[in-house]
């Protein structure tokens, strides 16, 4: 008896945590770079915000995204707190801080990096509160 309620309450175990949603984690850090604390990724490379965006809207595309790619999410991420997404026009999901598509900077070679600050005066670190 003992050992057959062991396997039924293994099997609701089981079914139940294959039915609870991901937990949702942080999808950036901050980090010390030469421009103050300012929103990393997780490999540490500097995240922008981009002036011509909107609210949950992105406005870099082509070109534009090539030399900033958007921070993309992966298909079962969850957002939380100030972090947010928006969907792509190609169908992707890219990661938004505080209602704001986030971006790296193909010039910025290592993590740390803040090439891309202040250029063409709208791109911007997103920097501690």
């Amino acid at each position: 008896m003992t050992f057959r309620r062991t396997l039924f309450t293994l099997g609701l175990v089981t079914l139940t945590a294959g039915a609870l949603p991901a937990l949702a984690e942080e999808p950036a850090m901050y980090a010390m770079t030469s421009a103050g604390e300012v929103l990393t990724n997780k490999d540490g490379m500097t995240l922008y915000t981009f002036d011509k965006d909107s609210d949950g809207v992105s406005a870099c595309y082509d070109d534009c995204a090539a030399k900033w790619p958007p921070y993309t999410a992966a298909a079962d991420a969850v957002a939380e707190g100030d972090y947010g997404m928006i969907e792509r026009t190609d169908g992707t999901r890219q990661w938004t801080y505080d209602g704001k598509p986030l971006y790296t900077y193909a010039e910025d070679t290592k993590a740390g990096d803040v090439m891309g600050d202040g250029k063409n005066g709208v791109w911007h670190v997103v920097k501690a509160e």
